[in-house]
């Protein structure tokens, strides 16, 4: 029998992972929105940014499918950033036809700098974790990821069984 970890009796919204989640979302981007806010940066150019400076995501299409965003308000985001030449489209030179994203140098300048500023809100807000309970939320925040993400393949159903 499968593990069952919520009961239809026993169940509320507020025990819902995906509440939880949320909920600690919601309540770090309160804490880190205005920091980035006063270094001229939204919460998703920060992202975008951060991405493109660690290599995770180098074209819209990534951004949109990772972040679950709009194409066409990611499109304005971007192009408010590459008008502050914060990052800049380029041609991939794999694929004439595909528009890749790439940080600039005063792009790179930008993120580094906020950096310290979002590891310090981070770093407070975990403060009464131990090294070890952090490892260990990160791991089973990975694993959840993990298994969400190969429930949602496209080619799989949509469920988890």
């Amino acid at each position: 029998m499968k593990k069952q970890h919520y009961s239809v009796d026993g169940y509320t919204a507020q025990s819902s992972i995906g509440y939880l989640t949320k909920r600690a979302n919601t309540l770090m981007l309160a804490i880190l929105e205005p920091e980035l806010e006063a270094h001229g940066l939204t919460y998703l150019q920060f992202v975008i940014l951060m991405w493109l400076r660690d290599g995770v995501a180098v074209n819209p299409k990534d951004i949109c499918l990772r972040f679950n965003y709009d194409s066409g308000a990611l499109t304005r985001v971007i192009d408010q950033l590459a008008e502050r030449g914060l990052l800049e489209r380029v041609r991939s030179q794999r694929d004439r036809r595909t528009v890749e994203l790439a940080l600039t140098e005063p792009g790179r300048q930008a993120i580094e700098g906020v950096v310290p500023l979002v590891v310090e809100q981070l770093n407070r807000a975990l403060e009464e974790f131990s090294p070890a309970e952090f490892a260990e939320l990160v791991r089973l925040l990975n694993k959840l990821i993990a298994r969400l993400q190969r429930a949602a393949e496209p080619d799989k159903t949509r469920s988890l069984a």
